[in-house]
């Protein structure tokens, strides 16, 4: 149930926010306070999905609450109640982080559709919070090889600054991991991580996809649409397996990385972008160079910063505890009870030809837990781990 907090010294005006406000939704829980001190005290204590606060007020004025909340609790909304001479410093506030502001006495319709705006807002930043959350349990990179100690440590090094990384690797090593982390450990994690596979998209709907298009630019484009740099703005986008992109769409990834700035397809606009791009590839882009088929232009402005990612077969010690993440992994998402490996059983994972890498020994683990033994042992994997 949504918590509504009214800050207000006037007690008449408090009375009609509080009726107004439970008569439209008997869902909402109303707190009143009578000056900006209780009200932060109240703040402090409890999470609110939105804060209504007069601007004029005693002890402490509504811009002295805004500045507080938005250092103790940013993510909550703010929506500042102005007088008729308080127009100015109500447009101020906006710039100070307030989510609106409305005109006493308040318009009933004016009122409500600013309420009902900020709630869905706050169960949007709080939903994003969550995701975030979850995403970096999910890109969590695990190992204790000197490998990944130095990748570790270059991510450490690199993620605060606006360099551009390039990440090589073969497939399944965990390219994607080192982005995110990249990317969550940067100032811009609060912004977008847009990935693109571009090996995955056709020749012919890269650029459409990278930068977008409008309307009439192709057979299928029905309407305008924004492309991926756009999607990315203030954020980071990921351009996995960057050697199979096409040259045009080369040159025009090139472009936007000299003058951050993007066109559509069919239109001659410039759209400005603030993106860092991370790239990757399991290819050998020298070799692709030498053949024509990557420009080079293109790869040093990529390869500020590399990330050579090794294959799992060069950093066995780390597979006992990758066995362990992902048994307690694909338990969880089964729902089923851990099952054991033997030290057997261990020992031969470690000496198994890993061409697959992780992504490989992700699936045999689950395949071992789903049709192995309780306890999985030498003779399981024997039988499940083989190439199938």
């Amino acid at each position: 149930m949504p918590k509504i907090l009214i800050i207000e010294d006037e007690a008449a005006i408090r009375r009609v926010l509080v009726k107004i406000l439970s008569e439209e939704n008997d869902t909402y829980q109303v707190t009143e306070a009578e000056d900006g001190l209780a009200g932060i005290e109240l703040i402090k204590d409890n999470d609110y999905d939105l804060v209504l606060c007069d601007i004029k007020m005693p002890k402490m004025d509504g811009v002295e609450v805004l500045e507080a909340v938005k250092k103790i609790k940013p993510e909550t909304p703010m929506v500042m109640i102005s007088g008729h001479g308080d127009l100015d410093t109500a447009v101020n506030t906006m710039r100070l982080g307030a989510f609106d502001y409305i005109s006493k006495p308040p318009d009933l319709n004016r009122l409500l559709n600013t309420v009902r705006i900020a709630l869905d807002r706050k169960e949007l930043v709080v939903e994003n919070i969550r995701l975030k959350k979850k995403v970096s349990k999910n890109y969590e990179m695990i190992g204790e090889s000197d490998a990944i100690h130095q990748i570790k440590d270059m991510i450490e090094k690199v993620a605060q600054t606006e360099a551009r990384v390039f990440i090589t690797g073969p497939n399944g090593t965990g390219k994607e991991l080192v982005a995110h982390w990249i990317h969550q450990k940067s100032d811009r994690h609060k912004g977008p991580m847009i990935e693109v596979n571009c090996a995955a998209i056709p020749s012919e709907l890269i650029e459409s996809e990278l930068f977008g298009h409008v309307k009439g630019a192709f057979t299928s484009a029905n309407k305008d649409r924004a492309g991926k740099f756009e999607a990315a703005n203030k954020g980071t986008i990921f351009l996995d397996e960057i050697g199979d992109m096409s040259l045009s769409a080369q040159a025009k990834v090139l472009r936007a990385l000299q003058e951050n700035k993007v066109q559509r397809v069919g239109s001659d606009k410039d759209i400005k972008v603030d993106v860092r791009v991370v790239a990757a590839t399991n290819k050998d882009l020298k070799k692709e160079i030498a053949e024509g088929n990557f420009r080079e232009d293109l790869y040093h402005r990529l390869a500020v910063i590399l990330i050579k990612v090794p294959p799992l077969n060069e950093r066995r010690e780390d597979i006992p505890l990758l066995i362990d993440y992902f048994t307690k992994r694909i338990a969880t998402e089964h729902g089923t009870a851990e099952k054991k490996f033997s030290e057997k059983a261990i020992k031969l994972l470690q000496e198994y030809d890993w061409t697959g890498n992780i992504r490989e020994l992700r699936n045999v683990i689950e395949r071992l837990i789903i049709l192995g033994s309780e306890e999985i042992n030498e003779n399981d994997v024997k039988l499940f781990a083989s190439k199938q």
